[in-house]
């Protein structure tokens, strides 16, 4: 998985499961303290610190 902050959207997998922000793949790892991230219903999630916006791929 790549995954950056410039992407509209991070596609992330079931095997990446439970969800934190920031990745470790993404370039920024320690940009702001690691915080789990709820899914919605459709499997959707933003990250309240960078706006990260998460999508699992189905």
């Amino acid at each position: 998985m790549t995954a950056n902050y410039s992407e509209k959207i991070v596609f992330i997998y079931q095997s990446d499961l439970p969800l934190h922000c920031p990745l470790p793949s993404q370039e920024k790892w320690n940009l702001h303290p690691r915080v789990y991230l709820p899914l919605d219903e459709d499997g959707n999630a933003k990250c309240p610190y960078c706006g990260a916006e998460y999508q699992v791929k189905k």
